[in-house]
């Protein structure tokens, strides 16, 4: 079998960075847990959870070089020294996470310090995705298929003159076939491929890194502060440490409904757009434009960043829909990492808890504006329904 291992320490989502740089700075001393959801019910064969060990116990050795972080301080300069000082001697501990395998099954946790402990989850998603399909036989289509697919498909974005960045590190099928991907898109000079969120492939390709926060950073601020304030205050902090830069703010993490009625002028104002990650993309783009006419903001002044398992219809579907209402661009992923004649892996790592000071659990919950996408604990699910007067 060949060996399914990271190779750089930057090979993960730009979020992930970006959040621990604000949870270094804000939260340096809470303690979380992480789960890993096998949504897809994948078979994982016999030996899996000794594999994953191995590539796991493997990242330790992984450090932030000169040249990447010369990188980051040039390429993001709102990612200060002190914080690039840290990731420099950053390094992944494995004593953070647990594999345990029963029948074909497997469960991963991740367990420690915030500010250590959140670089895992897409690596580690990326590696169970790999030795998935290493481990279980499956055979992908050859190298120049997979970048025939991505170039016919850079062609028909290009064609509807939409900006998209590839966002397919999670899920990818393997480092090589992300690899050939983005060496595909940036072949044409004349292109609206803007960017990845992978970091690694983002210097290895010198385009932008992109990302801002994740659900995990509003399910924290939940379990910390109470549902009513989660969403104000993650935003508060968010403009606390970044002041005006990285202004893309997540709106579904306990529905868009919910959002909206705490992302007031202020926030409207000063975060640039929002992302969609759940739910109707249309119905969604109706609602934020609504918000921003009613705060007497121009829409077109705005932008949405759509992310949620796109594919060159929806994309189509989508840019008809809000061409000349809204400004738009899309974030690609499995579509793009993962379309390689097999079946792409439904799988998802969360934040399922946060350590109080009298070291008890309080479970964090995501609840999206898609009901098979809430997350966390169903009793808690229930009390933020309550609190939160949300009815489905």
């Amino acid at each position: 079998m060949q060996e399914v291992r990271l190779n750089s320490i930057l090979d993960n989502d730009f979020y992930k960075i970006t959040m621990q740089n604000a949870v270094v700075k804000l939260f340096p001393s809470q303690i979380v847990k992480y789960e890993f959801i096998n949504r897809g019910k994948h078979h994982f064969p016999e030996g899996f959870d000794a594999a994953l060990r191995e590539a796991v116990k493997k990242m330790a050795e992984l450090k932030l070089t000169k040249e990447e972080k010369k990188f980051l301080a040039r390429t993001c300069p709102y990612l200060d020294l002190p914080y690039l000082d840290f990731l420099e001697g950053y390094h992944y501990d494995p004593s953070e996470v647990t594999v345990h395998q029963e029948g074909n099954d497997i469960r991963v946790t991740v367990e420690g310090l915030w500010y250590r402990t959140i670089l895992w989850e897409v690596p580690l998603l990326a590696l169970i995705s790999e030795l998935h399909y290493e481990m279980n036989h499956m055979e992908r289509d050859a190298n120049d298929i997979v970048m025939r697919r991505t170039l016919e498909k850079a062609e028909q974005l290009n064609k509807l003159g939409v900006n998209f960045a590839e966002f397919g590190t999670r899920r990818r099928h393997s480092y090589n076939v992300q690899n050939l991907v983005m060496e595909a898109l940036i072949q044409k000079k004349e292109s609206t491929f803007i960017g990845s969120s992978n970091v690694h492939f983002a210097m290895k390709y010198n385009v932008k890194p992109i990302g801002t926060h994740a659900h995990e950073w509003f399910m924290f601020h939940a379990a910390e502060y109470g549902f009513k304030m989660a969403n104000e205050l993650a935003l508060e902090h968010w403009v606390d440490v970044y002041r005006g830069d990285l202004g893309v703010a997540l709106s579904d993490t306990y529905t868009t409904d919910v959002f909206f009625q705490q992302f007031d002028k202020k926030f409207a104002k000063l975060f640039d757009g929002v992302r969609h990650d759940s739910g109707d993309p249309l119905e969604f783009a109706d609602k934020t434009i609504a918000h921003y006419q009613k705060n007497g903001i121009n829409p077109l002044f705005k932008y949405i960043i759509f992310s949620d398992g796109l594919n060159l219809e929806k994309v189509e579907e989508i840019t008809n829909y809000c061409r000349g209402k809204i400004g738009i661009s899309f974030g690609i992923g499995t579509n793009l990492t993962n379309d390689v004649g097999l079946k792409p892996m439904n799988i998802v790592m969360k934040l399922i808890g946060v350590q109080a000071p009298n070291k008890e659990w309080i479970p964090t919950v995501k609840l999206s504006d898609e009901y098979g996408k809430y997350t966390g604990d169903p009793k808690m699910i229930e009390l933020a329904k309550e609190f939160l007067r949300i009815k489905n």
